[in-house]
């Protein structure tokens, strides 16, 4: 699912849906012949992001593992939201045809003043951006972990996306830092620095400013 502001004509906003299993633990009811124990599960996690072609900049609005039509309504008035949303009166938002885009969601985002650009059916290829940025974080990150419950997978996907907006070079963009956390002409000659994500799965080397 992506969204950005429209700049062009020859650029519209592109969608694409997400979901991650992952192992969750419950406590079953005790009984007279189970006094206490655990059973795990592999449960399938939804993540609803809209991604600025433009920038590139992606936002998780939520994630779930029951995509209802109540949980798609306020995810659509918390992305709508006037004061701090990331979709504002006169963007378009492109998406698929998914049963999740339910009409509850489609009426909010229409009355916010969002343009939505349904795709056609069985089109992946007219959703890339979209399409990449799945591919990078499940090669890059999700697939390369075992998650345990919904709030290892909000962690993960944080730290993923602060490597991803400061860190990693994108080759689409001129192989550029979509936001780099310093200033592009600015002069480093210090020893070279090492940041770590996830315990060193993504790392990031630069220089120390003098």
């Amino acid at each position: 699912m992506a969204s950005r502001r429209l700049q062009s004509a020859r650029q519209p906003p592109r969608g694409r849906s997400l979901f991650v299993r992952i192992w969750r633990y419950w406590s079953p009811p005790t009984s007279s012949l189970l006094r206490s124990g655990r059973w795990v599960g592999l449960v399938t996690y939804y993540v609803l992001f809209f991604i600025r072609l433009g920038t590139r900049e992606v936002h998780v609005a939520g994630v779930t593992p029951h995509p209802t039509q109540a949980w798609m309504m306020q995810v659509a008035r918390n992305v709508t939201m006037e004061a701090w949303g990331f979709l504002s009166s006169g963007q378009y938002l492109i998406h698929d045809r998914d049963g999740k885009y339910c009409p509850a969601f489609q009426h909010i985002v229409d009355a916010a003043g969002v343009t939505r650009v349904p795709l056609p059916p069985r089109s992946p290829n007219l959703n890339a951006y979209a399409e990449r940025w799945v591919r990078s974080v499940k090669e890059e990150c999700l697939s390369r972990l075992i998650l345990f419950g919904e709030a290892s997978l909000w962690h993960v996907l944080h730290e993923y996306m602060e490597h991803y907006h400061h860190e990693r070079n994108h080759q689409g963009k001129g192989n550029v830092l979509l936001f780099p956390p310093s200033r592009v002409d600015e002069r480093r000659t210090g020893p070279i620095h090492c940041r770590e994500w996830l315990g060193g799965l993504l790392k990031y080397y630069e220089c120390e400013a003098t």
